[in-house]
This record gives C-alpha cells, sequence and structure tokens, in this order.
C-alpha cells in the first residue's frame, strides 16, 4: 500500500476521535431554549446559549458536554438522563458542567394554604408529603420529628414538623407565616439517571427536591459525581439503585432529610473524599442493599 493509502487510513481512524462530543451552552439568565446552544453569547441568527437544562438535553447525544452558566439565578427543573441519548464512551463520557450553578426544586409555600392550629402554630398540606424539608430564606430552617407514642411535639419558634401529611410550623410572636420567605421541598428528584452509560456529572449545587438531588435509579454504569454540593433534599442527597455502579468524589452531602447517600439493590457505590454531614435522623449513608465502599485520600475502607 502506498504512503498516501496509509495516510488516508489514518486519518479516517482519527476524524472520529477528533469529532467526538460538542459543548452545548446553558445560561438561564441570557440563554434562550430557540437557540442551539453552540456558543457561550448569542452569534447569528441561531448561535447562542439555550435557556434551559432540559432543552440542552434534547438536543444532547452521545459525548456532548453541556456547559451551564452560573448567573446567581437557581435553575428551577427536574430532568432525565436516559440510555440512548445521554451514553458517552468511556474516553469520551458525557458530561453535565455545572460551573458552580445551583439546581433548585424548591417552591414558595403559597400565603393562602395555612391553616391556624393553635396559639402560634399553622399548618399546610403539601402536594407531596412523604418527604419534606421547609426553608427560610432558602435554608432549612429546624425540625422536629415525631415520635407516634409521645404524640405532638412541642414546637419552638421557627421550627416545624411533618405530622398526618400536613407541614406544622411555629411562628414568632405577633408573626403570620405570610411574613416569612417560606419555601419548601416540590419538585422530585433533581437528576434522575436511568440505563445511562459513562456519565461525568461536576460542580453543581443540586437542591430543595422532594426526594432525591440525584439518583442513579438503575442500570447506570460508569457514572462519576465530582464536586457536587446536594443539600437540602426530603429523602437523600443522592440515591444509587438497581444495579447501578457510581463513584461520588469529592462532593459535599448534608441536611437531607433521611440519608444524606442512600444506596439500594445490587447497586455498587464507591465514595471517595466527600464530607457527608449526618445527623440523628439523617445517617451519612443508609443501606437498603447494595455495596459501598468509603475511602479518604487513598485509604480504602468500606
Amino acid at each position: 500500500m502506498s504512503k498516501l493509502g496509509y495516510c488516508a487510513i489514518l486519518l479516517l481512524c482519527l476524524v472520529p476521535e477528533l469529532s467526538i462530543g460538542r459543548d452545548i451552552f446553558v445560561d438561564n439568565v441570557a440563554g434562550d431554549d430557540r437557540r442551539d446552544g453552540s456558543t457561550v453569547q448569542v452569534s447569528g441568527r441561531a448561535g447562542g446559549p439555550v435557556r434551559s437544562l432540559r432543552r440542552a438535553l434534547e438536543l444532547a447525544e452521545g459525548s456532548d458536554r453541556i456547559v451551564m452558566a452560573d448567573k446567581g439565578e437557581p435553575y428551577r427543573e427536574s430532568v432525565t438522563l436516559q440510555a440512548g441519548k445521554h451514553t458517552g464512551i468511556a474516553t469520551h463520557p458525557f458530561t453535565i458542567v455545572g460551573n458552580g450553578a445551583t439546581l433548585d426544586g424548591s417552591a414558595p409555600v403559597p400565603p393562602d394554604v395555612w391553616q391556624h392550629v393553635e396559639g402560634n402554630v399553622f399548618r399546610f398540606r403539601a402536594p407531596r408529603t412523604s418527604f419534606q424539608v421547609l426553608f427560610l430564606a432558602g435554608k432549612p430552617l429546624e425540625r422536629r420529628f415525631v415520635d407516634r407514642e409521645a404524640g405532638f411535639p412541642k414546637l419552638q419558634p421557627l421550627e416545624w414538623c411533618l405530622f398526618d401529611r400536613h407541614v406544622y410550623f411555629h411562628v414568632e410572636n405577633d408573626k403570620l407565616p405570610r411574613q416569612y420567605d417560606l419555601t419548601h421541598t416540590s419538585l422530585p428528584v433533581g437528576i434522575t439517571l436511568y440505563e445511562a452509560r459513562h456519565i461525568v456529572i461536576s460542580d453543581l449545587v443540586i437542591e430543595g427536591f422532594q426526594l432525591d438531588g440525584l439518583n442513579a435509579h438503575d442500570s447506570v454504569f460508569d457514572a462519576t459525581f465530582v464536586g457536587l454540593t446536594c443539600r437540602g433534599n426530603g429523602r437523600s442527597g443522592i440515591s444509587v439503585g438497581g444495579a447501578s455502579r457510581v463513584k461520588i468524589i469529592a462532593c459535599l452531602v448534608g441536611n437531607n432529610g433521611a440519608a444524606q447517600v442512600r444506596t439500594e439493590g445490587f447497586s455498587r457505590t464507591e465514595i471517595l473524599n466527600c464530607d457527608l454531614i449526618e445527623s440523628a435522623e439523617a445517617p451519612a449513608i443508609v443501606r437498603d442493599g447494595g455495596l459501598v465502599s468509603v475511602s479518604s485520600d487513598g485509604a480504602p475502607g468500606s
């Protein structure tokens, strides 16, 4: 074969590597979902960032990289990564780069839903009450957990509890619930992964979701979560289930309702150099199945 022939074959082998994956830019302040996400700034008739992570995922496929802008305004949406579209390859994973942005599933408590119970205690019924977190100015309020045998707890000012499918809140003297900036967990899950492979999600804050911040539901293989902050979610910060295989690296997970990291099924989860901030009611790791290994600074443990 001639030298030209060898060069042609080599070029054909290199072209797929050079063309694998593209960047899709998301900006929830300056973006527009009618644009193609191909550039950081508006360019021409169609160029420029999209506005929502949902639209970016509709455009993305294979080994693409979604690059989120952090403009100080949370992305208020819930998204799913699925097998066919959002599966990369080992050397070029499908990637979401958060750049410090926040994905927030909370919603304001409407001022007219509150019912007076007695004294300074009010209540409302959230659409989903299996797991809840109540926030004041974006920060979780102190929760009192209910002991059925002991009965309804004695709430102190700015404390809340979940009882008989209602959220109870103790206001300060001479105040009403509508005078507070109250929000609660609303959207079910921040990011759900299902049967997707070769994925990296990094540098993202995920908070305020009714169940989990991040849920590798089943058959998610070679998924890596790096530098995430998962906080203030109703059930767990990160949940790994089914037959999924996940690595959690250098993540901060805390202030979640029932567990910081939750595993189930036949999953395998590696946790490396993470800060899991447990509480009396929400342990660092809750295993309902699956294998978990924990290590720090190269020192393995479990």
